[in-house]
């Protein structure tokens, strides 16, 4: 499975052939469709698998302000995006965003996938925000975060991409730091 999983990863699910896959497991095209049914069942295994990597948003924990978590979110999306280990940017994001009409089933897969990645950091945030300034925030940050896996394809480095991200995180601290500590000021009778 980590051999599909990086396949996929490095080259998206159009990219990657039965025929590329066969001959990376080491298998017949007939042991690949016994063992998963179908190419987009294992790329869906891929993606379970994918998921189960220690990444950014499986650890997101609150720190004592919303810009202190968005930037623990940040600097651990560039870490694992430019992880010499791994692919290079996200297999979730970039695994398809546009495709043929044999492919929506998988394409939607993957927004869902997207979209429980702004639930889990919009729970995060609600800690802090009101659930319509948590949601902003948590799609902020996943679209910055798609940038990211970007521009790790297009080779920019660790240190450009934290210096970004620290200029992201200034905004965020202005914009909402200020109204997080106003939710959480006690009120006064």
């Amino acid at each position: 499975m980590a051999t599909a999983m990086r396949l996929f990863w490095r080259h998206g699910y159009e990219g990657v052939s039965i025929s590329d896959l066969t001959t990376a497991i080491g298998i017949a095209p007939p042991s690949l469709y016994a063992a998963f049914g179908s190419k987009a069942e294992l790329y869906r295994e891929a993606l379970d698998r994918y998921g189960e990597l220690p990444r950014a948003l499986n650890t997101l924990v609150p720190l004592e302000t919303p810009s202190a978590t968005a930037a623990a979110l940040l600097r651990r999306a560039i870490e694992f995006a430019t992880d010499p280990q791994g692919e290079g940017g996200c297999m979730i994001s970039l695994g398809m965003v546009q495709c043929g009409p044999d492919h929506a089933i998988i394409a939607r897969d993957l927004a869902a996938r997207r979209q429980a990645m702004v639930e889990a950091a919009a729970d995060v945030f609600s800690r802090w925000l009101d659930a319509a300034s948590s949601r902003a925030l948590a799609r902020y940050l996943l679209t910055v975060m798609q940038g990211i896996a970007i521009q790790t394809r297009d080779g920019v480095g660790r240190q450009e991409l934290l210096a970004m991200a620290d200029t992201i995180v200034d905004d965020i601290r202005r914009r909402y730091d200020a109204a997080a500590g106003r939710m959480a000021e006690p009120e006064t009778a």
